[in-house]
């Protein structure tokens, strides 16, 4: 999504572009996936007045637009990343930590089940899996 495009969404949903909602979104598109701690180190490198609570209260107002959305790839802080490239799955390596990224579609077997056997709709472009890599499960 490109800057004008932000712009126009906000302005459709009746809010301003305010230096902070753009500098938020702007880190989060750069970091990909950010914490709203790492969310904000990345804002204080434009603007250094930008405190956390304001980066919290924008990402929310950000999420409630659907402008972001966040996951949880760890035990601590949710982990956001801009809404229209969230159409996927998170694999996190127990072992090494490292982040992946997979199709959807790869959870379609587990998706189709809890339909079938449950009634349930799982929604995966919020679900991460935790496991080991191929790399550490060699080692």
């Amino acid at each position: 999504m490109t800057e004008t495009a932000w712009h126009e969404e906000l302005r459709a949903k009746g809010y301003r572009v305010t230096p902070q909602r753009q500098l938020v979104l702007e880190a989060v598109k750069a970091l990909g996936h950010g914490t709203p701690e790492e969310i904000c180190a990345k804002v204080r490198q434009t603007a250094r007045g930008v405190n956390i609570s304001t980066v919290y209260r924008t990402l929310e107002l950000l999420e409630e637009l659907g402008m972001v959305t966040h996951t949880h790839l760890n035990h601590v802080a949710p982990t956001y990343h801009l809404a229209a490239e969230a159409d996927h799955v998170h694999l996190v390596c127990r072992g090494c930590g490292e982040v992946s990224e997979v199709r959807p579609e790869m959870a379609d077997g587990l998706v189709r089940g809890l339909e079938e056997e449950l009634g349930f709709v799982a929604d995966v472009r919020h679900l991460t899996v935790f496991g080991r890599c191929r790399g550490c499960r060699v080692a």
